[in-house]
């Protein structure tokens, strides 16, 4: 079906894809936004509207840690990232109490 500008993508739906490596979050930011729009926390809008979550894996297992005050500062670096940065995220994580 093709509604065109009646019925327009909007973000009820996204893609996610996790991705192991800096250069693959690098290489899908880079392709997917050309043309469309960067948002926060590693979403961005392609140049159709569709939504993508672009997320390291790392990030799934630092937001399950069951030291929460280690997850938390995960969240809150990623909260504060337009494009997720693996090695931004592991310093937060990683910072000492």
């Amino acid at each position: 079906m093709a509604a065109g500008p009646l019925d327009p993508f909007n973000q009820a739906i996204s893609l996610s894809v996790n991705c192991d490596s800096q250069a693959e979050i690098d290489r899908l930011w880079k392709a997917l936004s050309k043309g469309g729009s960067v948002e926060q926390c590693g979403w961005l809008k392609d140049r159709y509207g569709v939504s993508w979550q672009i997320v390291p894996t790392i990030l799934g297992e630092m937001m399950n840690d069951p030291d929460r005050a280690r997850a938390k500062r995960a969240a809150d670096a990623m909260l504060g990232m337009v494009k997720l940065d693996i090695a931004g995220l592991r310093k937060a994580y990683d910072a000492p109490h």
